[in-house]
């Protein structure tokens, strides 16, 4: 395509673009606009041409406008402006936020002969910025402790712990099923401890392999094996004053466990490769899923190491011991994933959170959370209905009605059979069977109609 076609087809192009876009001359007269710049303002193209820039009102235009009467614009001595905020009104006189991005225009010989702009309406953007705002205010109030949620007794002890170990500079160690928050909960420790401005740092034990963990934990120094080609700060070192984290611990290897002793005991660490022994000032965290007394008699986990990370230990509760705390924790999950999603839902149908409520939470809060995701992926509806959740949760939810369909058929024929063997030993006789049993004349009538019992057919006949 030749430049000549271009030209010829520039309109339809600007046209296409979704931003406003205007051209104003050397004056600031308006003298083009595309079909955006329209939409987004509400006036015609003809009702801008002509007008001088000035007449959207944009709050930008006290700050560039010059002065000093050199130029009338500050754009013509700065020769740009770029992603600037302003608002600017709209022919309904309605106001509205913008970005704005403006350049100079010159011709073949450098002269300056005008400026293009274009405006991006953040309308949308900034009310999903105030939803967003709104919600993390929502989670962190007065149901909320430093990011966790709940309620609950267990929760509310975990928080008394927490708020405790958070005074003290002792070894924390979180015990707690996989999915139930133990890393939310080292968190919030280091959060509010004096520590707070200092570095928090991670690790989870069970990533790494033995030969890594020892220098990603301590350092090693150049040539210290193959591959060690500088020297290296481990993560001890690396969380100086600050609070070191280690996630699965009962996955540390025994010999990586004796130099965990000795930066326990001592408050040094050594680099692989080095005999110097280097000072440190850390607060150490740990955190398992395991049964680490199991572990230890079974001789994978040091005992000294045990009861030196032992020393203020917390254990974070299961999801289907926390009661009400599945409601709370739903409504959160699904107003974060509304905010991240396009789709109009609403809310949670009563069946919904039934299922949800009875689910036994193998998974504890992680698999909740994945829960809502599973479910506004497959929900189409303005509400997320019980069958948009998933199928492991929706299985569970009929198993138990089944369950609980067929413990109360046993029931009551368990008492069918129970009235039938009292008239049997009456010989028939009502009164005397009502005795038998503890109950009125009439119930035991009651009871041969309800269970359609027949005096011939199952006492005389069959007795």
């Amino acid at each position: 395509m030749h430049e000549k076609d271009l030209n010829l087809y520039w309109k339809t192009v600007v046209d296409t673009i979704k931003d406003g876009v205007m051209i104003v001359d050397k004056r600031g007269v308006i003298v083009s606009v595309n079909r955006a710049m329209s939409e987004i303002t509400g006036y015609e193209r003809d009702e801008l041409l002509g007008k001088p820039c000035t007449f959207l009102n944009c709050s930008m235009c006290d700050t560039v406008l010059e002065k000093s009467g050199e130029h009338w614009c500050l754009l013509f001595r700065t020769g740009f402006l770029n992603m600037r905020e302003a608002v600017i009104q709209k022919k309904n006189t309605e106001i509205i936020p913008v970005l704005k991005n403006a350049s100079l225009l010159r011709d073949g010989e450098g002269h300056v002969i005008g400026a293009v702009e274009t405006i991006t309406d953040i309308t949308e953007l900034n009310e999903k910025e105030t939803q967003i705002s709104a919600l993390r205010s929502e989670l962190l109030s007065e149901n909320s402790f430093h990011g966790l949620l709940g309620d609950s007794l267990p929760m509310q002890q975990v928080y008394d712990l927490i708020e405790n170990a958070a005074r003290s500079d002792a070894p924390v160690i979180i015990f707690g099923e996989s999915g139930t928050g133990k890393e939310l909960v080292a968190q919030a420790i280091h959060n509010i401890s004096r520590r707070s401005d200092n570095l928090y740092i991670k690790v989870n034990c069970a990533a790494l392999n033995d030969s890594l963990l020892e220098s990603e934990l301590f350092g090693h120094r150049k040539g210290a094996f193959t591959g060690a080609y500088q020297d290296r700060t481990g993560r001890f070192e690396a969380a100086k004053d600050g609070t070191i984290f280690l996630d699965e611990i009962g996955d540390l290897p025994l010999s990586t466990q004796v130099k965990l002793l000795r930066v326990l005991e001592d408050q040094v660490i050594e680099r692989v490769g080095d005999n110097q022994p280097r000072k440190i000032d850390v607060r150490i965290i740990t955190a398992t899923n395991r049964d680490l007394q199991q572990l230890m008699e079974a001789g994978r986990f040091r005992d000294d190491l045990f009861y030196r990370i032992n020393v203020i230990p917390i254990r974070v509760p299961p999801l289907r011991t926390r009661g009400g705390d599945i409601s709370q924790l739903a409504d959160a999950f699904f107003q974060r994933n509304r905010l991240k999603s396009d789709k109009p839902v609403k809310g949670i149908s009563n069946a919904a959170m039934e299922a949800l409520v009875n689910y036994p939470w193998p998974g504890n809060v992680r698999e909740l959370k994945s829960a809502f995701e599973y479910a506004f992926v497959t929900c189409d509806e303005s509400m997320i209905r019980a069958e948009h959740l998933p199928p492991d949760i929706l299985a569970a939810g009929k198993s138990k009605k089944e369950k609980r369909e067929k413990t109360s058929m046993n029931r009551e024929e368990a008492k069918k059979q129970q009235l039938i063997d009292a008239l049997r030993e009456a010989a028939g006789n009502q009164s005397r069977a009502a005795e038998i049993l503890g109950v009125s004349r009439v119930t035991v009538w009651n009871r041969i109609k309800r269970y359609g019992i027949s005096l011939n057919r199952d006492v005389v006949e069959n007795g």
